[in-house]
């Protein structure tokens, strides 16, 4: 019973092993770097139940095993599982944590347009100062060219803030206009109702004096 439990265990990390080992794959078929961890994963993990077979678990537990037989097999069971399962675990944890999947997936978009790529790659020269020109200077020049259109976008944007500010200055002194017009319109025509006010009211007196009642 031990050995087939032992041998059960071992038989399902082969077959995953053997799912996504890259010996399964056709030649000259692209093997995603993604499912190439994922492989190395269930290697790992089949040599590690290779390693903690349930001879070497008894041998490790000898007296144990002779009082309790079965439940040394089921002890030993539930470990290498939960050991598995925490590996796995702690693997998808990392992969989460750094991304990993679209890191390899995007170092495998790389390396696949390199495919298609006429001019050779780029190599040092041996010059430190040369390479890190042109390394860097690709780099400087778009930061410029960035700069350059901020500016630009900068400018245009103040241009129109100056011209609303001299449109709102017209506006404001065309009003002062306006007010400092009508102020004079109102002088002149107080100036001339006043004096025809009391002509009216002079007037008015004489007729009263005029035809007493």
């Amino acid at each position: 019973m031990a050995e087939a439990s032992s041998a059960n265990l071992s038989g399902c990390e082969e077959k995953r092993h053997e799912e996504s080992s890259p010996e399964s794959v056709p030649p000259g078929t692209t093997i995603s770097r993604v499912k190439l961890l994922d492989t190395m994963v269930d290697t790992f993990l089949q040599k590690l139940v290779a390693a903690g077979s349930y001879q070497r678990f008894t041998d490790c537990y000898k007296r144990f095993y002779q009082l309790q037989p079965e439940m040394t097999q089921r002890i030993y069971d539930k470990f290498i599982a939960q050991l598995q399962t925490s590996i796995r675990e702690e693997i998808s944890e990392i992969k989460e944590e750094g991304n990993l999947e679209a890191v390899l997936n995007a170092l495998d978009n790389i390396v696949e347009e390199g495919k298609d790529r006429k001019e050779p790659a780029w190599r040092p020269s041996g010059i430190p100062e040369k390479d890190l020109h042109s390394a860097m200077a690709p780099y400087y020049l778009q930061q410029r060219d960035t700069l350059r259109r901020h500016v630009q976008k900068q400018e245009a944007e103040n241009r129109q803030l100056a011209d609303a500010v001299l449109a709102g200055r017209r506006e404001l002194e065309e009003l002062q206009l306006q007010v400092q017009a009508r102020q004079q319109a109102w002088q002149i025509l107080h100036q001339v109702q006043v004096p025809l006010m009391e002509e009216v009211r002079t007037q008015t007196q004489q007729g009263q004096v005029t035809h007493p009642r």
